[in-house]
């Protein structure tokens, strides 16, 4: 695992964003998983950025989505289908053939679950996703206790997440209880993982994923058994790391042609 700190969100939004580019540029048609929530804005943004400068051309990228609100109308400007639409694939110039993502709307939810990992595995599996962190330490919607080995599937909610996300809506009682999840095992097939964390709310949970066991209480620290894990982090979300100096330094001291 590879802990690189910036000094703010701008900063790990542009880094984060011309490693995305330069996989685009040694494979056009990469799969990319994108997470949503306020966290990877500056990646999105300093990525289309990148297209619009003509920079690196994204018109054959594929976009997949981590996770997505079970029973909210596709529609819905809080579903993340939505979101994914409005924040990623519009402000790269691709269109909805690109993109792909669970059916939180389906009759059968489990299927459409089987269907989802299933579709991701047919398509190549992903190239890089992008991940955020809860404060209690989840990734997609693996909540404390989700099993390491998990596929995707539906998980309930806790009270803390659909608080964390009530911002979104209009109060807590219009976040859905349960989701569709990529599980732990499934985003741990992706060949580059990269986690983006800002803030100080998120600095204990950080510094439980990287420094601390490996343990399904804190679902990120999953992340140690890859071999090819980014995790980047501003100022604040680095406070409670006890192994900061020596990520500053090895950074640092990392050759340009070893990349992100």
């Amino acid at each position: 695992m590879e802990v690189v700190i910036v000094p703010d969100s701008a900063a790990g939004g542009e880094l984060i964003a011309e490693a995305m580019a330069d996989l685009l540029r040694r494979k056009p048609d990469a799969l990319l998983g994108v997470a949503t929530g306020s966290t990877p804005l500056p990646i999105y943004e300093a990525l289309a950025a990148k297209v619009r400068a003509s920079k690196v051309d994204a018109s054959r990228a594929r976009i997949c989505q981590l996770d997505e609100y079970v029973g909210l109308p596709s529609g819905h400007p809080e579903s993340y289908r939505s979101v994914v639409l409005r924040e990623v694939i519009e402000p790269l110039g691709l269109t909805e053939a690109s993109f792909m993502g669970p059916d939180g709307t389906a009759e059968d939810v489990a299927a459409a679950c089987l269907a989802y990992d299933r579709a991701l595995a047919e398509a190549g599996g992903v190239d890089l996703q992008l991940l955020g962190i809860g404060t209690d330490g989840h990734i997609g919607f693996n909540e404390p206790c989700s099993s390491l080995a998990s596929r995707t599937r539906i998980k309930t909610l806790t009270q803390q997440t659909r608080q964390d996300n009530a911002r979104f809506f209009n109060g807590l009682d219009e976040v859905p209880h349960h989701v569709i999840t990529q599980g732990i095992g499934t985003i741990l097939e992706a060949r580059h993982l990269v986690l983006l964390a800002t803030g100080e709310s998120k600095a204990d949970a950080v510094a439980l994923a990287v420094e601390g066991p490996l343990s399904a209480l804190v679902p990120a620290s999953a992340l140690q058994l890859h071999p090819h894990a980014t995790v980047v982090v501003d100022e604040a979300a680095a406070s409670s790391l006890k192994l900061a100096d020596y990520f500053r330094a090895t950074y640092a001291a990392k050759p340009d042609w070893q990349g992100i």
